[in-house]
């Protein structure tokens, strides 16, 4: 279908570089100037021309980074709102290093109206950038027309959320190899942009790839638990033979030092700093109802060993009176301070006592309960699985997931951390952290009618389903094309 549209495709990536670089120009031409203008001229020994180069340099290298790291150059990727925060975010986080480098420098605090001033015009570049790149990402490269082929796992909730990128994914048919056969299916790959394999065994799945990779198909694929595993092993080679080595032990002596030492350097600081604002939160629950200020729980951890997670109590005392559940969307147990804690997640910050004691890591798979991971066993044996590593205060899958992902795609989040745990990884994850505590659909509930993350639909689908689902696609293409 398209050789012109692969052609386009090439040429994706170059241009998401020049327009990144043309925006991180104009973001350190405009700091240039308020360098010159403003805070040039009260340093006490002048620089050289090659210092004020490095003072700029800098500036333009820490920008790049965070920028890079929260996902801002990814337009045409993410979605528009993702784009635009990560862009204000990495800007304003650079601008506040940038003002403490020139205090460093200057040796003395200055006004900061003109790094206000600043900030206000580079956030209207980004806002015209953002804008002008997305009219010139639809105009070159319109949604993929795509076919979603499956197999016994219904894949409505993956049709759900690749129609919230309208702009990016346009999914025109389905395959269920229950009723096609494998045959017909490769032969349909030809038709389409992209192939999406939903959660299907490894042996039909490897023929439709390979058919994809002759026909130069994009191929879009769900992975198993297995597949996940083997990312993570070593490629090795025994003579001329390639082999993947997969450890399966979790972390190595040297990681679990490094590890344990970010997590005792980065905790203990922040303890004493954050404090004060430890005793008012505390004050205020206590105010509310006059119930206790911690809420202690058992919780799972590395080798399945439970410990007592620390937490500030956000619902009335007598919440679980029915059993444990996760929180859900509109709960009516959350307390007004409740509510305001989860929403900017300062209701974990007890778990620094659990990180120093060493329960817990600062990075690392969120720490289920005891009855509800079982209740996960059950239908994901596999689940145990997060436990090579201890419980973290963050992750992988609240970084890359929400509070309502469903606990295996949960579990494959986990598992890809880790089996590509690095030091460096904690420290990305830890600076991604930080982007996700301003977005609310990480803190959104369970539906009203779940107890735990596991969806109440069933899995399997039959024939009508499929029918049904194939209606709906064709409804949703119609819609757009009345639309557009």
């Amino acid at each position: 279908m398209g050789n012109k549209v692969r052609k386009r495709d090439k040429f994706k990536r170059v241009i998401s570089f020049f327009e990144g670089f043309i925006l991180l120009g104009i973001h350190v031409a405009i700091y240039a100037f308020v360098w010159y203008q403003f805070y040039d001229v009260q340093l006490q020994n002048p620089f050289s021309q090659r210092g004020h180069w490095a003072v700029i340099g800098i500036y333009g290298l820490i920008l790049f980074l965070l920028t890079n790291m929260y996902g801002g150059f990814r337009i045409g990727y993410l979605r528009l709102m993702d784009v635009l925060f990560s862009q204000i975010l990495s800007l304003v986080c650079t601008n506040v290093v940038a003002y403490f480098e020139m205090v460093l420098i200057i040796r003395k605090y200055m006004s900061t109206i003109p790094l206000i001033k600043m900030t206000l015009v580079q956030i209207v570049a980004i806002l015209l950038w953002v804008f002008i790149c997305r009219w010139i990402y639809k105009v070159l490269y319109p949604p993929r027309q795509m076919l979603l082929v499956f197999y016994d796992r219904s894949p409505s909730d993956m049709i759900s959320k690749m129609h919230t990128r309208k702009d990016k994914y346009e999914i025109c048919d389905l395959a269920d190899l229950n009723v096609e056969s494998l045959e017909n299916v490769c032969d349909m790959v030809a038709d389409y942009e992209a192939v999406v394999i939903y959660d299907m065994p490894a042996y039909e799945r490897n023929i439709i790839m390979k058919r994809c990779f002759i026909e130069s198909v994009r191929t879009y694929v769900t992975p198993k638990i297995s597949d996940i595993l083997l990312r993570g092993a070593d490629s090795i080679h025994l003579f001329d033979t390639p082999l993947y080595l997969a450890r399966n032990k979790g972390l190595t002596g040297e990681q679990l030092i490094f590890k344990r030492l970010l997590d005792l350097v980065l905790c203990i600081p922040v303890a004493i700093i954050l404090m004060p604002m430890f005793l008012l939160i505390a004050l205020l629950i206590k105010l509310y109802d006059g119930g206790p200020v911690l809420y202690k729980q058992p919780r799972l951890t590395v080798d399945g060993k439970v410990f007592n997670i620390y937490k500030f109590r956000s619902m009335k005392m007598d919440s679980e009176e029915k059993g444990a559940q996760l929180a859900k969307k509109d709960d009516d147990r959350i307390t007004p301070v409740g509510r305001v804690l989860r929403a900017i997640h300062f209701d974990e910050f007890p778990q620094l006592i659990n990180i120093i004691r060493g329960d817990m890591s600062l990075v690392g798979p969120r720490p289920e309960r005891p009855e509800i991971a079982q209740q996960y066993k059950e239908v994901i044996p596999e689940f145990d699985f997060r436990l090579k590593v201890k419980a973290g205060l963050t992750g992988y899958a609240q970084v890359y997931g929400k509070y309502n992902t469903t606990p295996y795609d949960k579990l494959k989040l986990d598992l890809t951390y880790i089996e590509n745990y690095s030091f460096w990884l904690d420290l990305k994850l830890l600076f991604l952290t930080f982007k996700i505590l301003f977005q609310k659909d990480n803190t959104e509930g369970v539906d009203a009618n779940q107890v735990t993350a596991v969806k109440n639909n069933a899995e399997s689908v039959d024939v009508n389903q499929v029918t049904a689902m194939k209606n709906d696609v064709e409804e949703m293409d119609t819609e757009d094309a009345n639309v557009n």
